[in-house]
């Protein structure tokens, strides 16, 4: 799977639609390409390579002679450099007979047909003609009518293999120009539960996504689109949500992962590797220092199965609809705490004063709508940071309370173990296992 995955912004309908239109459009019969066939004769006397070549109406037949040959190691170097089509065979040859000549050639030129022509009417030869695919097995002295009527067959069952090949590999084309639809598409079902056990693993391999569950699931929402369908362009939506996807490409551009729109209309993201945990607040500033509009972003980690990605999804959802609920406020108070967590100055005074508000206030909005305290706000993007450290690293936990913010490691550890609920070095022995209450708080 590539870096970067991006399905087409459209709806259902029109999925289905663009589907159903390219198809009929592309999938038609190539009745109109004509294939002529290319001809090799192969016999030792040139009475009979003559009489074969001049006794048959080849351009009726849509074929053409384009060599002859008079013993089976000529004819399987010209049969090779000519990239003949058809052999007509003579049993009986020096250095190669028939037989042998049709086994060489079925290694080199293994789309070659094979046309018999002997005067041995023998039981054993026609049994391994048969067991080596020859298309007939005609007896000398060869008649025209029954030649022409041999090759008449083996035209129509070659021109019949040519058009189940064309009408496969502008299957196969078409499905290759659809595969962003048909991710789409399969997105929105497995984020609405509607895709599940073998023909969810089946459905990922096939749209080349990775057959495992994604560790990170997200959503960016942008409200001013739904609360202003009315007065806002379809197109001009159409436009900015594309933009925002374009964005969404370049942050994510390393990490295996895909977009999609979901039924909401939000945009949607699974990831295969763990972004930074600053996404959420690189992807709301990013988007709006360029596009100028505010969204609203939310990143969680998934640790289930492949059915349970949907779980995730609609709880990314609800967070994110929730963040219609807070203040500009408190939505930047947050931000800076996600990226400030590790400075040791970072205190609710110095953010008031940043954010040009007295503590007081600031305190109490933070309680109000987000439910916690500022200490507990930053505690929790401290120890957030601390177990990713603890899981990706080998770094002693002295030196992780340090990078996360804290003073001393006797600190650091009475502050993990309240909001873990075991030690750091607990947590680390055991492998990473433990409750985590903050793991996907905001």
């Amino acid at each position: 799977m590539g870096k970067f995955i991006k399905s087409t912004p459209t709806t259902s309908t029109e999925i289905d639609e663009t589907i159903a239109s390219t198809t009929i459009m592309e999938i038609t019969p190539d009745s109109q390409v004509t294939k002529k066939y290319r001809v090799l004769i192969a016999d030792d006397e040139p009475i009979i390579r003559e009489g074969i070549r001049d006794a048959i109406d080849w351009t009726t037949l849509g074929m053409e002679v384009v060599g002859e040959a008079e013993d089976g190691e000529e004819a399987l170097e010209r049969a090779a450099d000519l990239d003949v089509d058809i052999v007509l065979v003579d049993m009986n040859m020096p250095f190669l007979n028939g037989i042998e000549l049709i086994r060489a050639l079925q290694q080199k030129c293994p789309g070659c047909r094979y046309l018999i022509i002997s005067g041995h009417d023998e039981f054993a030869y026609a049994q391994e003609a048969v067991r080596l695919g020859v298309e007939d097995y005609i007896l000398k002295p060869v008649q025209a009518e029954q030649l022409y009527a041999a090759l008449e067959r083996l035209h129509q069952r070659l021109t019949e293999e040519h058009q189940r090949t064309a009408y496969v590999q502008q299957a196969a084309h078409q499905i290759e120009r659809n595969i962003p639809l048909l991710r789409q598409r399969f997105m929105m079902e497995w984020m609405e539960g509607q895709a599940e056990g073998k023909d969810l693993t089946e459905q990922l391999v096939f749209l080349r996504l990775p057959a495992v569950p994604p560790v990170q699931i997200g959503i960016v929402r942008w409200p001013a689109a739904e609360a202003r369908q009315t007065i806002l362009r379809e197109n001009d939506r159409q436009l900015f949500l594309f933009a925002v996807e374009n964005i969404m490409s370049e942050l994510l551009a390393d990490l295996p992962h895909v977009l999609f729109r979901d039924v909401s209309g939000s945009i949607g993201m699974c990831l295969w590797q763990e972004a930074s945990e600053e996404i959420e607040s690189l992807l709301e500033k990013q988007i709006s220092s360029c596009l100028n509009i505010a969204i609203h972003a939310h990143v969680e980690t998934h640790t289930g199965t492949l059915e349970e990605i949907p779980d995730t999804y609609r709880h990314c959802r609800e967070r994110v609809y929730e963040e219609v609920q807070l203040s500009p406020l408190v939505r930047r108070a947050r931000q800076l705490i996600h990226e400030e967590y590790a400075e040791r100055e970072l205190t609710l005074e110095s953010l008031a004063f940043r954010l040009q508000v007295s503590a007081v206030y600031l305190s109490r909005v933070l309680k109000k709508e987000l439910n916690d305290s500022f200490v507990t706000l930053v505690t929790h993007a401290r120890i957030r940071k601390a177990v990713q450290l603890l899981d990706a690293t080998t770094l002693p936990i002295h030196t992780i309370a340090e990078r996360v913010g804290y003073d001393t490691q006797h600190y650091f550890s009475t502050a993990f173990k309240k909001t873990m609920g075991i030690s750091p070095a607990q947590y680390r022995k055991n492998g990473g296992t433990a409750d985590r209450p903050s793991a996907n708080r905001k």
